[in-house]
């Protein structure tokens, strides 16, 4: 190996052991040394020693295992991850401020807050992947929430939407909300593909359809506009149900959280491993030599807008669930938050480009920052200016590697 190399594997094994042995030590020593004030900081350094040397022993022998060591490497390194470091300094600050950050509690509530953003930003990958976007998502969102929640209240609640209607089985609500999104995804799959409809402009009328649809819906009598409330306990248990609750010491982990990571499993799986991912990748790169390639453009088109929106309805689904209630107004500005997201998590707004540990690890970033500036009691503006500049950032990034190339 040259002298500016080295073995990328090594490395991670090196400092996951480094880390590792460091999390063990301040965890047996954290209460003789009156550290007490770490909070759960060695679990964390464990469980992160743990992943780097298993992906040290996961990566040694493959081609990318080596690691150029120059200047320019460096260089590179800084502009790829330059989000990702700027988190990092700032959790480092947030936890320096106030070292209650340091919980497995606080952890698994980012965990949470991220699940359904996740499954949103799946959904709108895709169009993001074929060089569109997806300005709808939000309100197909808000849309399956007041559907799923309109249809399953507790019978002795005073304020019933459907006063007549039975007590019906907990899927066909759930499944007639994301049927009613998938319709209005075909709606943007049509624009797009059979009239080449600029993904902004067709996405865009068909959110504010979708909109006052749901409006018209939430306003008709008796409801007359009132939040929908009085949610059946087997439907908010799918959003608020918590796995391994141990009480005080460990509260459990959100049923979201598994179903956030089957969705990523499953999303994972269409766009490596099967025909229609690769022809979305295709046709985002270029679309011409994918119609040359005998790609059906019209047919993958409409599929992914379907497919997006079958997520956008599972994630308000999961949204009224876990809120126990609805309005109109559910999901309205979310498509930008997933965007970002995305783009955070290095998926090109130029299309082909994105993968679904990029788009997971954009989520987390923006959640992490969203609730770790909540923790130490940043402003809302200063939040939003941070936010606007993390974006900003990112989509420079993004379109100075896409001239590189």
């Amino acid at each position: 190996m040259a002298e500016n190399t080295r073995s990328r594997s090594k490395l991670f094994t090196v400092s996951g052991l480094i880390i590792l042995v460091l999390g063990i030590a301040l965890y047996f020593l954290k209460s003789p040394m009156g550290l007490r004030r770490i909070y759960d900081l060695p679990i964390f350094l464990i469980i992160i020693g743990l992943c780097s040397t298993l992906s040290g022993f996961m990566s040694k022998g493959k081609p990318d295992d080596v690691l150029e060591l120059s200047g320019k490497a460096f260089g590179e390194f800084l502009t790829n991850n330059a989000i990702l470091l700027a988190m990092l300094v700032l959790v480092v600050v947030i936890c320096i401020l106030q070292p209650r950050f340091m919980q497995i509690r606080v952890a698994l509530d980012i965990l949470t807050q991220s699940s359904t953003k996740l499954i949103m930003a799946l959904g709108i990958c895709f169009t993001l992947l074929i060089a569109g976007t997806d300005l709808s998502a939000g309100r197909m969102v808000g849309l399956a929430a007041v559907i799923s929640a309109s249809m399953l209240q507790t019978a002795t609640y005073a304020n019933r939407f459907f006063p007549d209607l039975p007590q019906v089985q907990l899927w066909m609500p759930i499944v007639i909300a994301i049927i009613a999104c998938m319709i209005f995804g075909a709606l943007n799959g049509f624009l797009v593909a059979k009239y080449d409809m600029h993904p902004f402009i067709a996405t865009l009328a068909v959110q504010v359809i979708i909109y006052g649809a749901c409006s018209l819906y939430f306003d008709m009598p008796p409801n007359n506009s009132q939040p929908i409330g009085g949610i059946r306990p087997d439907f908010a248990q799918l959003g608020q149900m918590r796995l391994f609750s141990m009480g005080r010491d460990f509260p459990g982990i959100s049923i979201l959280i598994p179903i956030a990571v089957v969705i990523c499993i499953i999303i994972w799986f269409i766009l490596n491993k099967t025909v229609f991912g690769k022809n979305v990748y295709a046709i985002g790169g270029n679309r011409e030599a994918a119609v040359v390639a005998g790609i059906n453009v019209f047919r993958n088109i409409m599929g992914i807008f379907i497919l997006a929106s079958c997520l956008y309805g599972i994630a308000g689904v999961l949204e009224a669930a876990r809120t126990a209630g609805a309005t109109n107004n559910y999901g309205n500005g979310y498509e930008l938050d997933a965007i970002a997201a995305c783009v955070v998590g290095g998926v090109s707004l130029s299309g082909g480009i994105g993968k679904v540990g990029g788009i997971v690890m954009g989520v987390l970033i923006f959640t992490i920052i969203q609730y770790g500036l909540q923790f130490i009691n940043v402003s809302p503006m200063w939040q939003q200016v941070i936010k606007g500049v993390i974006i900003a950032v990112a989509v420079a990034i993004d379109l100075t590697k896409y001239r590189r190339k």
